[in-house]
């Protein structure tokens, strides 16, 4: 699926060395690449400008804003996604107890969105109404993972808590709540896709080049960014760690694509500009995009 301007705007961003500042005429020109005009790509940057999920300079050249980091920081840590775990004691869990919001409060719809959201970033499943679990095997333990769930967008009123010692009904639905045959499936298919097309990438016309790259990665980096880094016991380790390696073997033939592109319009690439399509928003700033007209 092509990416929406506001998407590919906050992707290519996020994709600049250092957070540096990127040309408008750049995103004019990616936009091209994809079929969206001028004139879409304008209006999005408005938009999102005023969100707070850009800024500009008096040059024209735009940067992600301060309301995007948060998230900007969580996607673009899928490289280091086995750093993040930890050995899990198959007993403890972490546990989200939120609070109903009330009914047409001023910005209770989009502040449940964005909970959510954190939500599905962190693995997180409902085990009954208000309260969803995970285990308790990411470094940084329940203290980490509150602050993470808050600066990612988790209602304040939400409380984040370890559980031990569940019942052991409990615990075995617990164990159930995610479909980890699906996921391993998925694992296995996105390696093929990414090999498959990293081996075509050479023989492609520039453009083609970048759109494959792109659109491909963003799927298996979306794919990443919200796999649950279930314990061993649940999901073999070795299988997402071999996503992983393989999405980032991927990323270097993304770079290649795009690395001509991107030095003629003065930009320099920290990584490939991959295409990620978080919930309904279509960005990986989506929790905060939801309330962008």
């Amino acid at each position: 699926m092509a990416p929406t301007p506001k998407s590919l705007i906050l992707d290519l961003l996020s994709s600049v060395k250092d957070g540096r500042a990127l040309p408008v005429r750049a995103l004019i020109a990616a936009a091209a690449v994809f079929g969206i005009s001028e004139n879409a790509l304008r209006v999005a940057l408005a938009r999102l400008r005023a969100a707070g999920l850009v800024t500009s300079d008096a040059t024209g050249s735009y940067r992600l804003g301060a309301r995007a980091e948060a998230v900007n920081r969580q996607t673009t840590s899928w490289r280091t996604a086995e750093r993040q775990v930890r050995p899990w004691n198959g007993d403890d869990w972490i546990a989200v107890f939120r609070g109903s919001a009330a009914q047409g409060a001023p910005g209770a719809r989009s502040a449940r969105a964005r909970g959510e959201r954190a939500l599905a970033f962190l693995g997180f499943r409902e085990l009954r109404p208000g309260l969803a679990v995970r285990p308790d095997n990411l470094v940084g333990g329940v203290a980490g993972v509150r602050e993470r769930l808050f600066e990612l967008g988790l209602e304040p009123g939400a409380e984040v808590v370890g559980l031990h010692a569940l019942a052991p009904e409990t615990a075995r639905r617990a164990a159930t709540l995610w479909d980890t045959a699906s996921l391993r499936l998925a694992y296995r298919r996105t390696i093929v896709e990414l090999e498959r097309s990293e081996r075509r990438l050479p023989t492609l016309p520039r453009d083609e080049a970048m759109r494959e790259s792109f659109l491909l990665g963003g799927r298996a980096i979306r794919q990443i960014v919200f796999d649950p880094r279930l314990p061993d016991p649940l999901v073999p380790s070795e299988e997402r760690r071999a996503l992983v390696d393989t999405m980032l073997r991927y990323d270097l033939a993304g770079r290649k694509c795009w690395s001509s592109f991107m030095r003629e319009m003065g930009a320099v690439p920290d990584a490939t500009p991959a295409h990620l399509r978080f919930g309904g928003s279509g960005s990986p700033s989506g929790e905060a995009r939801a309330e962008v007209p």
